[in-house]
C-alpha cells in the first residue's frame, strides 16, 4: 500500500446540483463538470468524489437512489456519464462515485416488489418487523426526524429507515442483497471509476431489534467480503464515511492490507462545536486546544497503520471559513490559514468545491432553504420552544445549504452556474468570490491551494513522515512539526484574528527556509498577523 496513488493525491468533492449548469434549467448537470475539467486539472486535483448522480426521486438529495445504474434524467444521461469518466481521463483525473449502500428509495424495483407480499423474493432485501398500526416495534428514532419504523397496511408490517420514510434500510443479513450490490459494483469498475465513496457504511449491519444501528456486530466481515469481491479487483481508492469511528476502527477500516478501505471519513473534530450530546444545532464555541488534540491524536494514532481523511467541508458541513475562520475582513487569511493546517498533515486531503474560492455561509429566508434536515429542524425546534432567532441561529451556522449554493465562477448573472433559474438561490457576494477573478489573482485562495497541492506532490515528508503537535497548550497558535530522514517540515498558524507574538527560533530549527506564508511578505519574523500561516522547510 505504500505506493498506492491516492496517498499523494488531492480528491475534490463536486456537488453536481450546484457545480454548473449547461441547459439552463437552473441544476447543474454532467456535461458542465466536463466543460470545468481544464479548471480543476489547474487546480491541481487528481479525483472528483462525485455526490450521487443515479436516478433519484431527489428526497434526499439523490442519496435516496432508485436505481444505481441509471443516471438521474436532471443530471444527464449515461452516454454523459461515460463522457465524463473518458474525459476526466484525459485531464489526469479518476472519478469517484458515491456509493448508498445502507438504504434505496422506496421508489426502486426491489422495494415495489418487496410491500407486494411477505412471500415476494425482495420482501427480504429490506429490514421489517411484524406488528400493528400504531404500536411502534421500538422508540428508535429516524435521523431527519419521527420514528424510525413506517407503518405498511397491506403487509400488517413496519420497515425501518434510519433517514427519510423514503429511504428504507437494506437488509445486509441477506445474502442475495449483497450480490446484488457487488455486481452492480463490478458493473461500474468496467466503466472506468477511480473509486467509491461509501454513504454511512458503518450502519449496514444494523440490529434494530436490539437498537444497534452503528457498528453492529457483523459490520466488519460486510465490509471485508464487499472489499474482496469487488474492490481489490481493481486499483481503487475507497473511502468510508463512519461517524461512529474511533481510532481502533479507523486502523480496521484503513488496513494497510487493503482488506476493507483505503481510508474512513471520521468526524471527531467536526462535532466539537456543539454541545456535549446534544443536536449539531445546539451550539457551542470551539475548543480550539481540543481541537489540536484530536486532530494530532488521529495523525499520530494512524501513522504507519493506517491512513487519514483530511477534511474541513462536505455536501452536509457548513464552509469552513464562516465557521472557524473568519468570512468578513480577513476572509482570504483564515481560508489560507485553514488550508495550511489541513494540508500539511498526512492522509488524503478533500477539497469541496467552492472552499478554493474561500466561498462562505449563505443567510437565507427560511422558505428559501431547501434542505430536509434545515426545514425538519426549523419546525421541531419551533415546536420544542425555541424562539425563531434561535433556531435562524443555528440554521445560519449549521444548515447542510450552506455548502449547496451555487458555485461561484464569474460576476455575471447568478455567478455563471446557469442562465435560468438556480435551484436554490445563488449566495450574493458571488461579484467579490468568484473563480474567474481568483484564477488572475496570485494572491488569491485558489492560488494557494495551488501551492500546497504541489507541495503535497513534491515533499515526500507532506506524504510520510511522522507528527508531532508543538505548542500544545497555547491557545493561538496550530504548530506542528513533520519528519522524515531527510526532510523537516514546520507548520505554524495563528488561528485566531489577533496579533501574536512568538519566539520562531525557539521552534524552527535554523537555517529553516521559509516555505510558504498567506502574507505577501514578512517584516517581523516574530510577529504573526491575525489568521497568518507559515510553512519553514528544514
Amino acid at each position: 500500500m505504500a505506493d498506492k496513488w491516492w496517498k499523494k493525491s488531492v480528491i475534490y468533492q463536486i456537488y453536481p446540483k450546484s457545480f454548473q449548469d449547461t441547459n439552463g434549467d437552473g441544476i447543474g448537470d454532467l456535461r458542465g463538470i466536463i466543460n470545468r475539467l481544464d479548471y480543476l486539472e489547474e487546480l491541481g486535483i487528481d479525483a472528483i468524489w462525485l455526490s450521487p448522480v443515479y436516478r433519484s426521486p431527489q428526497e434526499d438529495n439523490g442519496y435516496d437512489i432508485s436505481d444505481y445504474q441509471d443516471i438521474e434524467p436532471m443530471f444527464g444521461s449515461m452516454e454523459d456519464m461515460e463522457a465524463l469518466i473518458a474525459a476526466a481521463a484525459e485531464h489526469h483525473i479518476k472519478i469517484i462515485m458515491d456509493l448508498v449502500l445502507n438504504h434505496t428509495s422506496d421508489e426502486h424495483r426491489w422495494f415495489q416488489e418487496a410491500k407486494k407480499s411477505k412471500d415476494n423474493p425482495y420482501h427480504d432485501y429490506y429490514v421489517w418487523a411484524d406488528g400493528e398500526e400504531g404500536v411502534l416495534p421500538n422508540d428508535m428514532k429516524a435521523a431527519f426526524g419521527g420514528s424510525a419504523w413506517e407503518w405498511v397496511p397491506e403487509l400488517g408490517q413496519y420497515y425501518f429507515h434510519q433517514f427519510a420514510i423514503k429511504q428504507p434500510d437494506l437488509n445486509w443479513n441477506n445474502e442475495k442483497v449483497r450480490r446484488e450490490i457487488y455486481d452492480m459494483i463490478l458493473w461500474w469498475m468496467e466503466k472506468g471509476v477511480g473509486g467509491f465513496r461509501l454513504d454511512v457504511i458503518d450502519q449496514i449491519a444494523k440490529e434494530p431489534e436490539q437498537k444497534i444501528t452503528a457498528n453492529g456486530p457483523r459490520l466488519h466481515e460486510f465490509i471485508r467480503e464487499l472489499s474482496r469481491e469487488t474492490f481489490q479487483k481493481g486499483d481503487l481508492v475507497t473511502v468510508g464515511e463512519a461517524w461512529g469511528a474511533d481510532i481502533a476502527r479507523a486502523k480496521q477500516y484503513s488496513n494497510p492490507d487493503g482488506s476493507e478501505f483505503s481510508m474512513v471519513f471520521q468526524f471527531e473534530h467536526i462535532c466539537l462545536d456543539q454541545q456535549p450530546g446534544r443536536e449539531k444545532w445546539d451550539l457551542e464555541p470551539l475548543p480550539f486546544v481540543k481541537l489540536k488534540q484530536v486532530l494530532s491524536r488521529w495523525q499520530t494514532g494512524l501513522h504507519g497503520c493506517g491512513w487519514n481523511s483530511l477534511f474541513w467541508n462536505n455536501h452536509d458541513l457548513p464552509r469552513i471559513v464562516s465557521r472557524w475562520g473568519n468570512d468578513g475582513e480577513y476572509r482570504v487569511q483564515s481560508a489560507k490559514m485553514l488550508a495550511t493546517v489541513l494540508h500539511g498533515m498526512q492522509g488524503t486531503p478533500y477539497i469541496y468545491q467552492g472552499e478554493e474560492l474561500g466561498m462562505t455561509n449563505i443567510k437565507y429566508a427560511i422558505g428559501d432553504y431547501r434542505d430536509i434536515e434545515t426545514l425538519n429542524c426549523y419546525h421541531d425546534r419551533l415546536a420544542a420552544g425555541f424562539s425563531e432567532a434561535e433556531v435562524m441561529r443555528s440554521i445560519y451556522a449549521k444548515s447542510r445549504d450552506n455548502a449547496r449554493t451555487p458555485m461561484q465562477w464569474n460576476d455575471g448573472s447568478e455567478a455563471g452556474f446557469t442562465t435560468g433559474q438556480p435551484w436554490i438561490a445563488v449566495n450574493p457576494n458571488y461579484k467579490e468570490i468568484n473563480a474567474a477573478a481568483e484564477r488572475e489573482d496570485p494572491d488569491s485562495v485558489f492560488s494557494y491551494y495551488k501551492k500546497l497541492i504541489g507541495l503535497r506532490k513534491t515533499l515526500p515528508v507532506i506524504a510520510c513522515g511522522t507528527y508531532e503537535l508543538l505548542l500544545e497548550d497555547d491557545a493561538h497558535f496550530f504548530a506542528y512539526c513533520r519528519k522524515t530522514d531527510t526532510q523537516e517540515l514546520y507548520v505554524i498558524c495563528n488561528f485566531f484574528g489577533d496579533t501574536v507574538t512568538l519566539d520562531i527560533g525557539a521552534v524552527v530549527p535554523a537555517g529553516s527556509g521559509l516555505l510558504l506564508c498567506n502574507y505577501p511578505e514578512i517584516a517581523d519574523e516574530a510577529l504573526f498577523r491575525p489568521y497568518e500561516a507559515r510553512m519553514y522547510l528544514y
